[in-house]
């Protein structure tokens, strides 16, 4: 037995596969595919430290700060039309 989203039901494992399954194959359906990464962790010790001096070394090089908002603003907008999808613009 799994408890479902911390909840008091408890429910056989092979319906909580199903369940998942059916799920997974739905988003496969829709064109997308799992994939996994490997993000820093924001609870680690001196990560908060790390940014911010990150941080202030972009802000201290305002064409710096432009390049990277710039890299952002590129990538990480996504059309609502998907013929308009732009290329991977990677910063200079």
């Amino acid at each position: 037995m799994v408890t479902c989203n911390d909840l008091e039901v408890l429910m056989p494992a092979s319906e909580v596969r199903k369940r998942v399954a059916a799920h997974r194959a739905e988003l496969r359906r829709r064109g997308l595919r799992p994939i996994q990464i490997w993000v820093p962790d924001t609870r680690a010790p001196g990560f908060a430290e790390e940014a911010r001096r990150q941080s202030r070394l972009v802000d201290a090089d305002r064409a710096e700060f432009e390049d990277v908002m710039g890299f952002i603003e590129r990538n990480s907008a996504w059309p609502e039309d998907g013929d308009d999808i732009p290329e991977y613009d990677a910063p200079r």
